[in-house]
């Protein structure tokens, strides 16, 4: 019986290997298709870039520090017509350089903290007015996020007049 078996297996096996070479004889030989060379991209050259940037960013738009409370005059469109609406808070943050410059501003608006990013050389804003130098040791002041009431508050900045 165990013969039988054995020589059973040993035919399904060599059945299994002919069966396999032929697949292998009848696919046919797919040859590899020629390189396509896609041409090079070519870079915008820094100086350009730099040149349509400095046409549109704005003079004296950096007139206030982080810490500093001021008020954002900025223009809002609705339909055809167009008003200007002043977002006052604290500077919390100025993130980057260049065109792409931007500045967090929050305040507390009826118990609720309301933050604004906005882009410091758009066209939609008309100006940025100071209200307060506040005297701060840090670049973010993302933890006052964190703080209620006096705690909340960023000590003046006095500035010694000279003569």
């Amino acid at each position: 019986m165990d013969e039988m078996k054995e020589e059973v297996k040993t035919e399904q096996v060599n059945s299994q290997e002919v069966k396999a070479e032929e697949v292998k004889a009848e696919e046919p030989k797919q040859e590899t298709p020629a390189k396509t060379v896609e041409p090079k991209k070519t870079a915008v050259p820094k100086d350009v870039i730099r040149a349509i940037e400095s046409e549109q960013i704005k003079e004296n738009a950096e007139n206030f520090n982080v810490g500093d409370t001021v008020k954002v005059f900025f223009k809002i469109i609705e339909g055809a017509t167009e008003r200007v609406q002043i977002f006052e808070g604290l500077v919390i943050c100025k993130k980057n350089c260049g065109l792409r410059k931007s500045f967090t501003v929050r305040k507390n608006s009826y118990g609720v903290g309301v933050e604004r990013i906005f882009p410091m050389h758009s066209p939609r804003i008309e100006k940025v007015e100071v209200v307060r130098h506040g005297r701060v040791r840090r670049a973010k002041l993302y933890y006052v996020r964190h703080k209620v009431g006096k705690s909340a508050k960023i000590k003046e900045l006095i500035v010694k007049k000279s003569n």
